[in-house]
């Protein structure tokens, strides 16, 4: 309880340690809740969470709560499940692909993801997941950076393509990007210009807590 009381006044550091795809990785107790941040970022919860509930209310949670299968592409430490399972009411079902496995190690540890019953957790590569996965879902969230660098294959055609046909009907993509220099600008327009209007409604919540911009794809 003491520590709660202090971490609204300094962090207080739970573990440090290191892995070979995300560098540094810090679990803190500040202002009151356990965050994972890697070196420059917030990993989960946080300022991460509260950017991706932005992102879910803007779909609306009354739409969240009736999907069937919602595919989460960067799990981390699991914020936006546990927003999913604890806020929502989510009870359909969660597949998260996270590459590392350190990570994933923390979100057990400290976060208790093993314990959500509706969640399949797997220890995947999300580009090879996404190309190799034979199933659909209502909302594929996207939510993946090695510290502050998003890898360049989330915004190639062939990979949008791959989402599209994995999309169900009325489907969501929920992409959670961050700018931090006039070509990240230009590359999230051109992100849009993958997406036939006539068969997808985009919207963009920019500058969400400064640096992110989360880009919302409806399939018609």
């Amino acid at each position: 309880m003491l520590k709660k009381i202090i971490s609204y006044f300094y962090p207080i550091p739970i573990h440090k340690t290191t892995s070979e795809i995300s560098k540094s990785l810090e679990v803190t107790m500040v202002n009151g809740e356990i965050v994972l941040d890697s070196k420059n970022t917030n990993y989960s919860y946080g300022s991460l969470q509260r950017i991706l509930r932005k992102g879910l209310k803007h779909i609306g949670f009354e739409n969240i709560l009736p999907m069937q299968h919602i595919l989460v592409l960067g799990v981390a430490g699991g914020s936006v499940i546990k927003t999913l399972v604890d806020e929502i009411g989510y009870e359909g079902k969660i597949t998260g692909i996270e590459l590392d496995e350190k990570v994933i190690e923390l979100a057990n540890t400290y976060f208790g993801l093993n314990k959500i019953e509706n969640l399949q957790l797997i220890h995947h590569e999300a580009f090879e997941f996404v190309l190799r996965t034979k199933k659909t879902y209502d909302l594929i969230i996207i939510d993946i950076f090695q510290d502050t660098t998003m890898p360049d294959f989330l915004f190639e055609p062939f990979f949008q393509n791959r989402l599209i046909e994995i999309m169900n009907s009325n489907g969501y993509i929920l992409f959670n990007t961050m700018l931090l220099n006039p070509n990240d600008n230009e590359r999230n327009k051109k992100y849009h210009s993958y997406f036939d209007v006539n068969k997808f409604t985009i919207s963009t919540l920019p500058r969400v807590e400064e640096h992110n911009e989360l880009i919302i794809v409806q399939k018609k």
